[in-house]
């Protein structure tokens, strides 16, 4: 595991423990955004990383957005 991956874990393990579905969102971007000067000086094992991770964070916004949510009126 690289530095990256434990980020990651650590990152995730702190949005989710937050339960805003839209941090994600923002995560993701942040991801995105990190990537870029990554890929323009070539560094490409990182900045894929990045990118797949960005995914992740996607995903599970787009799967929290499909639970109900149980908010008692």
């Amino acid at each position: 595991m690289k530095i990256q991956d434990i980020s990651f874990f650590v990152v995730f393990a702190l949005v989710l423990l937050s339960r805003k579905p839209i941090l994600f969102v923002w995560t993701g971007l942040l991801m995105l955004f990190l990537s870029i000067p990554l890929f323009a000086f070539h560094i490409f094992f990182t900045a894929e990383r990045l990118t797949w991770y960005a995914a992740a964070f996607f995903l599970i916004f787009i799967l929290f957005s499909f639970i109900p949510s149980r908010k008692v009126k």
